[in-house]
């Protein structure tokens, strides 16, 4: 439930028809915001919330483009940028030590556990697969869009698995982890 929660915004802008994308751009805004907002309200800390901040940051650019100039060639590119958005947001969230999954693991996971070295790496890998895959999808959208095909059924096909596979990526490897702990 935290992935969906985290990445509704996108979910969001991803499902709104593309010909409508400056009301799109600003539905996921305001969804990006109230995610934000009632996590805080909710106890969450800001490393809780990267995908979320982030989120709220690109949604408003976007949404200023997208009112500015309806007819922008932005909008080809608003996919791709979505996806690469995530993964520089998830990249620097490495970078600086602080994977963006961990704040998210920490909302189900005891507190002591929280600073263990098995926790931590995990949580590394389980970013690191998915800024490969938001970097992948953005390649393929960026592609996509470049050849005209930007809001085709390939386009939202690639956007599905963008997600789609890290997430089930998550689940499998988080289970083995487990799996494997359990077996000592």
């Amino acid at each position: 439930m935290s992935y969906l929660r985290t990445f509704l915004p996108w979910i969001v802008f991803a499902v709104l028809p593309s010909g409508q994308w400056q009301w799109a751009s600003l539905a996921a805004l305001v969804v990006a915001v109230a995610v934000t907002v009632q996590q805080r309200k909710s106890g969450a800390g800001f490393d809780a919330l990267i995908i979320e901040l982030g989120s709220a940051v690109f949604f408003a650019a976007l949404t200023v483009i997208a009112f500015a100039d309806p007819h922008s060639g932005v909008h080809d590119y608003s996919a791709a940028l979505s996806s690469a958005t995530l993964a520089i947001i998830a990249g620097i969230s490495l970078l600086i030590g602080k994977p963006f999954t961990l704040g998210i693991a920490k909302r189900s996971t005891p507190r002591e556990v929280w600073e263990l070295k098995p926790f931590i790496r995990i949580n590394v890998v389980i970013t690191a697969a998915w800024t490969a895959a938001f970097t992948v999808t953005a390649a393929a959208l960026a592609v996509l869009a470049h050849a005209g095909s930007a809001h085709s059924t390939s386009a939202t096909l690639v956007q599905v698995a963008g997600f789609a596979v890290p997430m089930v990526f998550t689940v499998r490897y988080v289970a083995a982890v487990q799996a494997k702990a359990d077996a000592r």
